[in-house]
């Protein structure tokens, strides 16, 4: 019987811990795992109420504390199943328009990784609008070489940190550039995809580091950069794309709070888990491969793609744009405690990152500093 409560005494454990504001990855570590603890906070509970003892104090005590634990990991993560309502709508058949179709696939591909023509095969399989690939390097560049007929249009960001990126387009794309928001090390492309209607669509390619042992101590610089460009998507009135590695799952706070920013929609919820990380080990997956995007789109695919020999699964996504979309699908609703939280959470990014002495020359980030220089 000891054993049970001290599994439950876990699982109630990890989730009030990851109840607790802070920034160290050996809090924010706790977001991750929420499906695996949830699961083991089945177990516990089934063992707990059905093991042949006598009832005492203790036990009651940690039956209660469980149950608030499960229910508080479900809560978390039930969204993003088929029992949540849809955030996004799905393309009907007589509603389908080639001309304002947009499909890609987002791969993390792992620098050390040379099993390049797994990869490749996704790609001429699915034959994607857009690809990109994340942690590539001069090598992967070159094993790519082969997609170039057909992807007239890239932005290649080719760097040995493992926080490269390569971003290969069949449509035109205008206005690119390369930032380093918060950092000189860790790159994201912005730019304006044109669909085949003719019709622009912003899009941002982000990978910024994850809080963890061995990458960054906390999450401070992650979180900034993706309420930075969510703080600077709120002010567009354009169609948006938002895709990468965020290195968070979709359940976080920041993940969550991002959405309210920017008011971008992700089609995951209301349908499945989209489990990219780790692809190696299927008892420890959560969601690091994401898009975003702005109300209207609706989905006409998603799926997560086969093994490439990363640690992720590549994921492709089609999508539509229309007016009749952004009339029935709505962002979520913003308060003014988002705007602050997000506010300081952003200046928190700028001031550890200048006190770390990193570079900082994206002008997103300088207005930021000047805001604040002159409150």
């Amino acid at each position: 019987m000891l054993w049970i409560q001290v599994l439950s005494v876990m699982v109630i454990w990890l989730s009030a811990w990851s109840l607790i504001r802070r920034d160290e990855w050996w809090f924010r570590g706790t977001d991750f795992p929420r499906l695996q603890i949830l699961a083991v906070g089945f177990i516990a509970l089934a063992l707990l109420v059905f093991w042949p003892q006598p009832w005492d104090l203790r036990r009651e005590i940690i039956l209660l504390a469980l149950i608030a634990a499960v229910a508080y990991q479900l809560k978390m993560v039930l969204p993003y199943t088929f029992l949540w309502k849809k955030q996004v709508k799905k393309v009907r058949q007589h509603q389908l328009n080639p001309e304002r179709q947009i499909s890609l696939i987002v791969s993390n591909v792992l620098t050390p990784n040379d099993q390049y023509h797994l990869l490749i095969a996704e790609i001429e399989k699915y034959q994607p609008d857009l690809v990109l690939t994340l942690e590539t390097d001069a090598v992967w560049q070159q094993q790519l070489a082969v997609l170039e007929q057909d992807y007239p249009y890239r932005v290649p960001v080719p760097l040995d940190n493992l926080y490269g990126m390569h971003l290969y387009s069949r449509l035109p794309l205008q206005d690119t550039e390369v930032k380093f928001i918060l950092s000189d090390e860790i790159p994201s492309i912005h730019t304006t995809v044109i669909l085949r209607s003719g019709e622009p669509v912003q899009l941002y390619c982000l990978h910024p580091k994850p809080p963890s042992l061995t990458e960054a101590k906390d999450s401070t610089l992650r979180d900034a950069e993706l309420l930075i460009v969510g703080d600077q998507i709120k002010d567009l009135d354009e169609s948006c794309i938002v895709m990468g590695d965020l290195n968070d799952v979709a359940w976080s706070r920041t993940t969550r709070l991002f959405q309210r920013i920017s008011g971008l929609l992700d089609p995951r919820v209301g349908r499945h888990y989209v489990n990219t990380f780790h692809a190696d080990y299927p008892l420890l997956r959560w969601s690091l491969d994401h898009v975003f995007h702005s109300t209207d789109f609706a989905l006409v695919k998603m799926k997560r793609l086969p093994h490439v020999g990363s640690d992720h699964f590549p994921v492709y996504v089609h999508l539509q744009t229309g007016r009749v979309f952004e009339q029935i699908q709505q962002e979520l609703e913003q308060t003014d405690a988002d705007e602050q939280e997000a506010q300081e959470a952003i200046q928190d990014g700028i001031e550890k990152a200048e006190k770390e002495e990193k570079p900082v020359t994206d002008e997103i980030t300088q207005d930021y500093q000047t805001g604040r220089k002159q409150q």
